[in-house]
């Protein structure tokens, strides 16, 4: 029976790894065009940013040393840090002056407080248990950001009984991805922290789902009406949270 649970909890865990190896790779089209321009016009760092601290945070929580029985989750959001790292490098290379200032800063505030927590982890606490404990609160907590960011594009769907603003495929992949992990956390061995923040992700995306199911015949074809302030061009971009029991993991 054990060794069955075993055997579905690695191919649920594989199956998500797959399915959040895609978020990571969705954004690689906006930066081939970046290349291409050699600029980054109104594109932000932010969401890669955030994404690229949400995963070192899951690398040390899937350590062997933190919380073992857990290289799903390690593999997937180690990947998952490398691709942001790679954007990161290519947004600092075309930004403007402004833009690669701020990218550093916020890399080495990142990087400042990500040690700091290795450090406390490491020194402060022994045993995985209470280390799990820390390390998974800290990274719950920037994992169901990630999840719950998208909520301003939700409202704006509603505003505007528009979809334009929320592609069908990325909100599909980031309830599949919530769903998928959250059911890996539930396959024993139980994992509370990956449950709660992809729990959260995987209601969040059927949310999603549900508005676009709704406003999706309401879209005109080339601008979006919202009455006394005018029209709204369709976005060039629009990032939602990477990532799952990965990026989230």
């Amino acid at each position: 029976m054990v060794a069955r649970a075993a055997l579905a909890r690695n191919i649920v865990g594989i199956l998500g790894n797959v399915i959040s190896f895609g978020l990571f790779f969705s954004p690689a089209p906006t930066f081939v065009e970046i290349i291409r321009k050699k600029r980054v016009e109104e594109f932000k760092a932010d969401p890669y940013l955030a994404t690229a601290l949400n995963c070192a945070f899951w690398v040390l929580y899937g350590m062997p040393f933190v919380h073992p029985h857990s290289i799903l989750v390690l593999t997937i959001n180690a990947v998952g840090l490398v691709f942001e790292l790679v954007y990161l490098a290519i947004f600092y290379v075309y930004a403007t002056k402004k833009g690669r200032k701020k990218v550093m800063l916020w890399l080495l505030v990142e990087t400042i407080f990500f040690a700091a927590i290795v450090l406390i982890t490491m020194l402060a606490f022994n045993g995985t248990k209470k280390r799990s404990l820390i390390v998974g609160i800290l990274s719950d907590v920037f994992n169901v950001m990630m999840y719950i960011s998208p909520l301003t594009v939700m409202a704006m769907v509603i505003r505007t009984k528009s979809v334009k603003y929320m592609p069908f495929w990325l909100s599909f992949a980031n309830f599949c991805n919530g769903l998928c992990w959250t059911i890996y956390a539930l396959i024993h061995p139980f994992d509370l922290f990956v449950l709660i923040s992809n729990g959260i992700g995987a209601i969040s995306g059927l949310v999603q789902l549900i508005l676009y199911a709704v406003y999706r015949s309401c879209d005109p074809e080339d601008a979006i009406d919202i009455g006394d302030v005018g029209t709204i061009k369709k976005p060039v971009e629009i990032q939602l949270p990477a990532t799952d029991g990965a990026a989230r993991a």
